[in-house]
């Protein structure tokens, strides 16, 4: 979020600032006289600004300089987000032209380099011209460029040197390493996060506020390649929001500790003492559920520090930074004896209970992010709006949502922010498919998506598929389904996660007192000889609240609810050629501790971290079966 208009938005500020301090009463240094007509103007003004602010101040724990350079922050935003929304609105209506032109505007100017050579880029007039000419690709055409990138070669597959190398979160397969250049950050910033935040701002007045926000992120480790270029993800960190943490409710000396658990500590602590907040904001809905069973767990020593005015001793905190965090913190009986009586009542609904003001879960709930979506609204986010604003991944910015208050998720297709084209679904495993434009889809339709990106990605298959749900003016408006890698196929039966899922929730609520926490699939062909059983068969690793066993009749329940989803998988299970499946209950935080393992495998951050829903490493579905309890 560092971007332009952040040089903008400081001495701005500034500016804002001497008013307001004038209003207050404090010493300021006269200016000039001026006429008088001028000088009542000027105090109007000023009054009229001051009135504003304070309309939207909750709470009484701000500096003046916090709330004003936030204020000015979502003024300069939201004019960039009307600005943004017009283009957007002006764009759906020529989408084929548009998209051309982006299309033909990546070419132009990677035309000099390597690749573009390659497929002369320089001639190449229109999308006809491009899709005819380059074909169809993945990852494994762009491994070698990007490692002659990482070693210091320039103008390979871009004219410019990438900002970074992008690790991908590796659910559909081994993590990536792509390129992230400035244009994909002003891309996803201006196309992006100003539009919905114009949306968000439409459809829940109330968040027009100048409250703080307790963002769950965390700082990434990177490291360096041969040139010395960073290797990390890329996704929104608090180096990269560093001019913009006066906004979040967890100080910056919080973001030095290198310990995930310790900074979410200190994230829930701050959260905790400020009876204001008003979003609670993750990349992913996973981050903010685990958030919340943390604060279940731990809530009587946070209380604690609140009361105390203290830093838990079991935070393993440089001195320094301590001193620090300790230098914000002060006694408060008050706000601790309030806590106490909200965690007393319980924790459904927890979230309204401990901050009245709270507007919005700002966070992606879609996806293999679903279950945790749910189990937020219906227990500790109980009444609490949702809003899962961008359908985006490392290859860039795709689309967005323009309907935050819709229960489904739907994203309209950006067309200046990558060239697509839409393989459809019965299509997938031909050898030289055909691709369809953004004009040429059709309203209820599955596609996967092929892209052309700003940094280097031509004609790439990414894996995702998504459904046309309809259409904004010309331009698609889609729903995401399914990775590819991450269906269930172990006859041909191509089992989704999208239809996986809606069989385990139904056959979850039919296990009376159960809760479903987490859950991951194998295919038993990965295990081998270690489960037994020679009939080809998926085995479901499951956490749940409320039962610690289930009968086998229970188990059962699951296979015959995917019967009856897939008629598919249905005919192989009458044949004989799958076998039941075999249900396991792994013990509780069996799923948080996984997700350690992966991120250390794949070199993910917590901040892009997705959970396998199909686990395509043994050493994964060993480590579960290692916890089963049932």
């Amino acid at each position: 979020m560092g971007c332009s208009w952040i040089s903008v938005a400081v001495p701005l500020c500034f500016a804002v600032f001497s008013v307001a301090v004038a209003i207050n009463g404090q010493s300021l240094a006269m200016p000039p006289p001026l006429p008088t007509a001028a000088g009542v103007l000027s105090l109007a003004g000023m009054a009229l600004l001051w009135r504003d602010i304070s309309s939207k101040v909750k709470g009484d724990k701000r500096t003046l300089g916090s709330l004003l350079s936030q204020y000015v922050a979502v003024k300069a935003v939201g004019w960039l987000g009307r600005q943004q929304r017009k283009k957007l609105e002006a764009d759906t209506l020529k989408v084929k032209q548009v998209q051309e032109e982006t299309l033909l505007k990546r070419l132009r100017k990677n035309s000099d380099t390597f690749y573009g050579r390659k497929y002369d880029f320089r001639s190449i007039e229109d999308a006809a011209g491009f899709r005819a000419r380059h074909p169809i690709t993945t990852y494994g055409d762009y491994r070698e460029f990007i490692e002659r990138i990482a070693a210091g070669e320039e103008k390979v597959i871009i004219a410019e040197q990438p900002l970074i190398l992008a690790m991908t979160s590796g659910t559909s397969g081994p993590s990536a390493m792509l390129l992230s250049t400035k244009d994909t950050n002003t891309d996803f910033f201006l196309q992006g996060v100003t539009v919905c935040l114009e949306a968000l701002r439409k459809a829940f007045p109330e968040s027009d506020s100048l409250q703080r926000t307790t963002k769950f992120f965390y700082t990434p480790t990177f490291r360096q390649s041969e040139a010395g270029i960073s290797i990390g993800p890329n996704s929104s960190t608090p180096a990269s929001s560093r001019y913009i943490l006066n906004l979040y409710t967890t100080p910056a000396p919080a973001f030095e500790v290198p310990s995930e658990k310790d900074t979410l500590y200190l994230h829930l602590l701050f959260a905790l003492k400020d009876p204001s907040v008003g979003t609670l904001e993750s990349n992913f809905a996973s981050t903010v559920f685990y958030a919340f069973t943390a604060l279940q767990e731990r809530w009587q020593e946070l209380v604690e520090d609140v009361e105390r005015g203290s830093i838990s001793r079991a935070l393993t905190l440089e001195p320094k930074v301590r001193s620090r965090l300790e230098a914000l913190m002060k006694p408060d009986a008050e706000r601790a004896a309030q806590l106490r009586a909200h965690f007393q009542e319980g924790f459904g609904g927890i979230a309204k209970r401990l901050w009245p003001h709270l507007n919005l879960v700002l966070a992606v709930d879609s996806g293999s992010n679903q279950i945790y979506g749910e189990m937020l609204r219906e227990h500790y986010c109980r009444g609490v709006p949702f809003y899962s604003p961008f359908y985006a991944a490392t290859e860039g910015l795709i689309g967005v949502n323009l309907w935050p208050q819709e229960p489904d998720r739907r994203y309209l297709l950006c067309p200046r922010s990558m060239f697509c084209e839409f393989l459809p679904e019965s299509s997938l495993d031909e050898e030289t498919p055909q691709t369809l434009l953004m004009e040429e889809v059709k309203e209820g339709e599955s596609y996967e998506l092929i892209i052309t990106n700003t940094s280097g990605l031509f004609r790439y298959r990414i894996g995702d598929i998504v459904k046309v749900a309809g259409f904004h003016n010309q331009c698609p408006i889609v729903e995401f389904q399914y990775r590819r890698g991450q269906m269930l196929n172990v006859r041909g039966e191509k089992v989704s996660e999208a239809l996986f899922l809606r069989a385990l929730k139904n056959a979850v609520a039919q296990w009376p007192g159960a809760q479903l926490v987490d859950y991951s699939c194998a295919e038993s062909g990965i295990l081998g000889d270690s489960i037994g059983g020679s009939d080809p068969h998926y085995q479901v690793f499951i956490e749940l609240k409320g039962v610690r066993n289930l009968t086998e009749e229970q188990r059962y329940k699951l296979d015959i609810c995917l019967q009856k989803d897939s008629a598919v998988y249905r005919s192989f299970r009458i044949k004989g050629s799958i076998g039941p499946m075999r249900v396991q209950l792994v013990s509780e935080g069996a799923f948080k501790e996984l997700q350690k393992k992966m991120m250390a495998y794949t070199s993910t951050s917590a901040n892009t971290f997705k959970m396998h829903r199909v686990l395509r490493r043994k050493e994964y579905a060993e480590f579960l079966l290692g916890k089963t309890i049932s």
